[in-house]
């Protein structure tokens, strides 16, 4: 009975009680569960719905130089010749840092890379009391009382998640590999203007393997690509492969084209597939290269820089073409399945695609100082 009330419920089991997303060891569990969030919709609705009205978030400026001050005082204490001048100001407890604070300092580094990308939120338990980091209210229920960003830390109501920015800033030490992980994802984290692993390769390749022939058609040792990406996942940016460890130009072209393969949204989005193969089908020259000009724009910041690094280095490749036997058409072949995948996963939909998927890369190549 609630408020004078009896009210009935049908209940769920699979091995656990469950309601939506929320799921219980015990019937009691989640009967406490569900009284509690009763006595709050029925006391406090009015105030939920404004919960949302005049949020906290956007008011933090005062974050950044209290956690300017925790760096510092980290940093200072990792060196132990530098402790003495650590000063009263610097004494601010870690644990009072949240991610919200992280997240307004990180924005506010005159090096971030201003490149837009949304929260992955997730249902998540809290242990202990916890507040919403966009409304500043409690966050209430036994389990699973809001959402967290898997990428940053941020934590809130699931209601205000749908009002947060499109600002996450990742945590590095939330990020555990580099391959398979969000392009926007993985550049925010690392705050550098494109994945590490594309500049890497690419200045390997320029350094030694323009000439190369069949670059980027030629395959190289399976198990050495696997060697690189496990290079990349571990070191970041300090892998090491130079030509003493792999002189196989191939195992370097190979380890990039997997990157791009491996990324759970292409470089070319899923959201401007359609409208590149659109592009690509109209017959006239000069409207096809404004129609493909415009899609473009509507790429992420850091997919767009992606691109347009890739194609300048794939332009350089075709300069060497006695050589390497490379042209445009050639690279536009290897790269098209590569760089854009329909959302769809269809076989036909794929074989229907691939002229115009090499065509876009084709055209990219040839037009990069015009496009980007």
């Amino acid at each position: 009975r609630f408020g004078n009330q009896t009210l009935n419920y049908r209940l769920f089991y699979d091995g656990k009680h469950f309601v939506g997303e929320k799921r219980f060891e015990s019937i009691h569990d989640l009967v406490t569960d569900g009284l509690i969030t009763l006595y709050i919709e029925t006391k406090a609705s009015e105030y939920i719905s404004k919960m949302t009205t005049n949020p906290i978030y956007e008011h933090i400026g005062y974050a950044t130089l209290l956690r300017e001050k925790v760096s510092r005082r980290l940093s200072r204490t990792k060196n132990e010749s530098r402790k003495a001048s650590v000063t009263s100001e610097e004494n601010t407890p870690v644990e009072k840092i949240t991610s919200l604070v992280r997240r307004a300092a990180l924005t506010q580094n005159d090096n971030h890379f201003n490149y837009e990308k949304a929260h992955n939120f997730k249902v998540h338990t809290f242990r202990g009391p916890h507040w919403c980091e966009y409304c500043a209210n409690f966050m209430w229920g036994l389990i699973a009382q809001g959402v967290r960003c898997s990428d940053c830390g941020l934590n809130v109501h699931k209601q205000c998640s749908k009002y947060v920015p499109n600002d996450c800033q990742p945590d590095l030490k939330r990020i555990k590999r580099v391959y398979c992980c969000d392009l926007t994802t993985l550049v925010k984290a690392h705050n550098t203007q494109r994945p590490m692993v594309v500049d890497s390769c690419i200045r390997e390749i320029e350094a030694r393997g323009l000439k190369s022939e069949g670059l980027y058609r030629v395959s190289g040792f399976t198990e050495h690509i696997e060697d690189v990406k496990m290079a990349f996942d571990r070191d970041g940016d300090k892998a090491d492969i130079s030509a003493s460890i792999y002189p196989d130009i191939n195992i370097i072209a190979g380890a990039l084209k997997l990157y791009f393969r491996d990324l759970p949204i292409p470089v070319i989005t899923y959201d401007t597939y359609a409208k590149f193969i659109e592009a690509a089908k109209i017959s006239n020259p000069d409207e096809r290269l404004e129609a493909i000009h415009e899609v473009l724009m509507l790429l992420p910041a850091a997919h767009y820089e992606t691109l347009r690094y890739l194609m300048i280095h794939l332009k350089k490749v075709t300069l060497h073409e006695k050589e390497n036997f490379m042209n445009a058409e050639n690279l536009g072949i290897v790269f098209g399945p590569t760089l854009m995948r329909p959302p769809e996963d269809s076989t036909l939909a794929t074989l229907n695609d691939m002229r115009y998927q090499k065509l876009i890369v084709q055209i990219l190549i040839e037009n990069e100082d015009v496009l980007f």
